[in-house]
């Protein structure tokens, strides 16, 4: 693979890449996963944040532009196709590393003791420095880095670390877990705020020039769009 840096994902892209990396070590025998298994590890209730209700079809679409990327690979042994992630050979990252932003991209930010706790079974850390280690690592990789440290907020004792596969996160934002709202529709991570609105800015720039491109057409034509 070459270090040709990833687009930015999507919320669901990257906790379709997470519970692939969590259902690997934590069901290992109905490993690669199912679209049906993997729609429920997106929307499991437990161990995630923000939670999320999406559908098979919206979970089939993040699949198959995880696919473009190289960074999910599909299987056909059996009577369905079965999921698999690729990060490590793609983002050029031990397993260890992998857990991590596996880790965050299940849970959003973390302190280095809560990537610890919530990391144990992907993988064991011995003490907090090891956690510390691979993050300076993803921090300090050549091809880009891939998790940052927030800015202490006020009332925190401990910084958090974030992934940034969905863009950079916003200075001074709250964590996920403080965003939501009661409805659970309205779950929205701070790194998907940063893609959405780099995505409505993209979104923004070619309406101009459809309405330019009309426009001119309408002169062309001598066409009045006027009321």
């Amino acid at each position: 693979m070459t270090d040709t840096p990833l687009p930015l994902l999507s919320l669901l892209e990257t906790r379709v890449l997470g519970v692939l990396v969590e259902k690997q070590h934590t069901v290992p025998d109905t490993y690669p996963l199912t679209l049906n298994a993997l729609v429920a590890g997106c929307n499991q209730k437990t161990s995630r944040d923000p939670v999320l209700n999406a559908t098979d079809a919206e979970v089939q679409a993040a699949v198959d532009q995880l696919r473009s990327l190289s960074l999910v690979v599909e299987s056909s042994g059996g009577r369905v196709m079965r999921y698999a992630h690729n990060v490590e050979r793609v983002l050029h990252a031990p397993s260890q590393a992998v857990a991590l932003l596996a880790t965050m991209m299940l849970r959003g930010p973390q302190t280095i003791g809560e990537l610890r706790i919530n990391c144990e079974r992907l993988h064991a850390f011995a003490d907090l420095s090891a956690v510390q280690g691979f993050l300076d690592e993803l921090v300090a990789r050549p091809a880009g880095a891939l998790a940052v440290e927030l800015p202490r907020r006020p009332g925190e004792r401990e910084t958090r670390w974030m992934h940034l596969l969905a863009g950079v996160p916003e200075a001074g934002a709250a964590p996920a877990r403080e965003l939501r709202a009661d409805d659970a529709g309205s779950n929205v991570g701070v790194a998907e705020i940063a893609a959405l609105k780099a995505n409505l800015a993209q979104v923004s720039a070619e309406l101009a020039a459809v309405k330019a491109t009309v426009a001119r057409l309408c002169v062309e034509l001598g066409v009045n769009l006027d009321p």
